[in-house]
């Protein structure tokens, strides 16, 4: 069987020894745990700063390394096993668990409990952190610095509607791989919110559409509702009511709401038809 490469780490000179025997390569190492510190970490197809980003990666995950050279990590992450290269300085080899998440779009992580210290860095939803005490209003982190506590909650804490988290992404850019307000992919809109919700899926749109959610009758668009996941080949969108989808996309250039059908008939089109509906 041919492995996929997004999800499974091996090169010709080295691979995961979890894939001894599968796969061939020079050498086979177990790799060590790292942190995500950076609040925001983009994984890339190539150790390379011009390289393709494939996914982003956000404050907190922990990540498998495998090798570092040249200021690049290969790593595989843990949460959804995606493979690629991290700048070494995004990670740290001291792990540390989270005790909260943020459960907004994006909030700030000030040098002080205090709103008008500078400098501030953004922070996305779903990133983890470690809250070691309280100052006021303000959370202090173990990593440094303080975060408004309103806009974290308990690490496992968990939505119930998918469709309201993506709706927050309105008019956000969109963005190749990316999974934060500051730009994302179809995809990365998808996997966000329904990790807002307790719901693990994979990263790509053709590994959601084969892996999340209950197939539904592709032609029954009356049978639609709030939550449901619609496919085409490489593009995937979240329904925001029975008729309306809400999706990052390169129509819009941003993450749009519009008519179903609207949608449906501009891929029709291009040549492409609706391949899969799925309920979470």
């Amino acid at each position: 069987m041919i492995l996929e490469k997004r999800r499974n780490a091996f090169r010709v000179d080295l691979a995961d020894a979890r894939l001894k025997g599968r796969v061939e390569a020079a050498r086979f190492v177990d790799g060590t745990q790292a942190q995500v510190r950076a609040p925001v970490a983009n994984l890339l197809s190539r150790p390379a700063a011009d390289a393709d980003q494939v996914t982003q990666v956000l404050m907190g995950e922990t990540v498998r390394v495998f090798d570092v050279a040249n200021g690049f990590a290969w790593v595989q992450l843990d949460d959804d096993s995606y493979v690629g290269y991290l700048h070494a300085d995004a990670i740290s080899n001291d792990v540390i668990d989270a005790t909260h998440r943020v459960a907004v779009a994006s909030t700030l992580i000030f040098p002080k409990a205090d709103l008008k210290t500078q400098p501030a860095q953004f922070l996305p939803l779903n990133a983890r952190v470690t809250v070691t005490g309280e100052d006021g209003k303000y959370s202090a982190l173990a990593t440094g610095g303080f975060v408004f506590s309103a806009h974290l909650v308990a690490v496992d804490s968990r939505e119930a509607d998918h469709a309201a988290v993506a709706q927050r992404f309105l008019n956000v850019p969109y963005l190749w791989g990316g999974k934060s307000f500051q730009g994302l992919d179809c995809s990365g809109l998808v996997q966000i919110a329904l990790q807002a919700c307790g719901v693990r899926t994979p990263r790509d749109a053709d590994m959601q559409e084969s892996e999340t959610g209950t197939a539904l009758r592709i032609n029954d668009l009356d049978g639609l509702r709030r939550g449901d996941l619609i496919f085409w080949d490489g593009h995937v969108g979240i329904m925001k009511d029975a008729a309306t989808l809400l999706h990052a996309n390169g129509h819009h250039m941003m993450v749009a709401e519009e008519p179903l059908a609207e949608t449906i008939r501009r891929y029709e089109a291009l040549g492409k038809a609706v391949t899969a509906m799925k309920r979470v």
